[in-house]
C-alpha cells in the first residue's frame, strides 16, 4: 500500500484551515453547508483509510502468517505492524467519541423538550439564567427563560427569537450534528466544527436581521446577551461564548455580506481529493488481498 491510504488522514488540518479562512468571508450559509459536507466527506474517507490500515493486521493471523513465512512464496508487504495497530487504536478512539457525542446531544435534547410543553411554540422557563434556545422536534419550539426576558427590552427580544426561529427553520442542528461527527471521528477536523458552529449563528443573525429589517438592533440583542452571559455556562449555547460574539456584532455592524460561492472552490477540492485517494487505497487493499488470499 502506498501513501494514498494516508492522504485523507494528513489532508484534514488543510481542510481546518480553509474553514477558519471560509468563516470570516461572505455569506455563512453556504459556507456552514460546504464545510459541513466537506467535514463528513473527510471523516468518512479517513475513517476508512484506518480501516484499511488496521485490516492489514489480519496478515498476522493464521493462516495468512504461516504463508509469510513460506519457502518460495513472496507475498507483498502490507504495512509495518506498529502503524496498523495505531490505526486499529485510532480507529476504535474516534468511534468511542462519537457515541459519546451522540449521547450528549440525545441526553440535552431530552432534556431541553422535558422543561415544559410548548405553547404557540414557545416554552418559558422561570429561570434566573439568561437563555433562549432553539429546541428541535417535531414541531421544534423556542426556550427562553424569565432571565432572558428581563434582560431585554421588546424590540431586542423580537430579534432574539427570530434569531432561534431561524435555527429551527433551517435545522442548524443537523448541520452542526453532523459537523460535530465528523470532528469525533477525526479530531484532526476540530477547526472546521468550530467554523460551523460560527457560521450557523452568523446564519441566524443574519436571517434576523432580514426579519426586523434592523442589522443594529440584532448587534445590541447579541452583545447585550454576550456580557449578561460571560462566565455562564449559557455562553456555550447561545453561540457567545470567547471572542465569537465581538465577531458576530462586528459582522452586523457592516453590510450583509454577498454570496461569494466561488469561495467554497477550496472544500470542494478538497472533498474531491479526499475522494480520489480513497478510492485508489482501496484499490490497493484490493490487491493486496488478492495476492495473500
Amino acid at each position: 500500500m502506498t501513501v494514498a491510504v494516508y492522504l485523507p488522514l494528513l489532508l484534514a488540518p488543510l481542510l481546518a484551515l480553509t474553514a477558519r479562512r471560509l468563516s470570516t468571508r461572505g455569506a455563512p450559509s453556504p459556507a456552514a453547508r460546504g464545510l459541513a459536507v466537506a467535514a463528513v466527506v473527510a471523516a468518512a474517507c479517513s475513517t476508512w483509510s484506518l480501516c484499511l490500515l488496521a485490516l492489514t493486521l489480519l496478515d498476522d493471523l493464521p493462516p495468512l502468517a504461516a504463508l509469510d513465512n513460506h519457502p518460495g512464496i513472496e507475498l507483498p508487504e502490507p504495512v509495518p505492524g506498529p502503524v496498523a495497530l495505531l490505526a486499529a487504536l485510532a480507529l476504535a478512539w474516534g468511534l468511542v467519541r462519537l457515541l459519546g457525542d451522540l449521547r450528549r446531544r440525545f441526553d440535552t435534547h431530552r432534556q431541553l423538550r422535558a422543561v415544559a410543553t410548548p405553547h404557540a411554540g414557545f416554552v418559558v422557563a422561570d429561570w434566573a439564567a439568561p437563555l433562549a434556545v432553539a429546541v428541535p422536534g417535531r414541531p421544534g419550539h423556542l426556550l427562553v427563560t424569565t432571565g432572558m426576558l428581563r434582560l431585554l427590552d421588546d424590540s431586542e427580544r423580537r430579534a432574539v427569537f427570530a434569531h432561534e426561529h431561524a435555527h429551527l427553520a433551517h435545522r442548524h442542528h443537523r448541520i452542526v450534528a453532523w459537523t460535530a461527527a465528523a470532528a469525533a471521528l477525526n479530531p484532526l477536523l476540530a477547526g472546521v466544527r468550530e467554523a460551523v458552529e460560527f457560521l450557523v449563528e452568523r446564519w441566524a443573525d443574519e436571517d434576523a436581521a432580514a426579519t426586523v429589517d434592523d442589522r443594529t438592533l440584532v448587534a445590541r440583542a447579541v452583545a447585550r446577551a454576550a456580557l449578561a452571559t460571560t462566565g455562564s455556562g449559557s455562553a456555550r449555547v447561545l453561540g457567545i461564548h470567547g471572542g465569537v460574539a465581538v465577531h458576530r456584532v462586528r459582522a452586523l455592524t457592516e453590510p450583509a455580506p454577498p454570496a461569494q460561492r466561488r469561495r467554497l472552490l477550496g472544500p470542494l477540492l478538497l472533498s474531491g481529493a479526499f475522494l480520489a485517494t480513497s478510492a485508489v487505497a482501496t484499490v490497493e487493499f484490493v490487491a493486496l488481498a488478492r495476492a495473500w488470499l
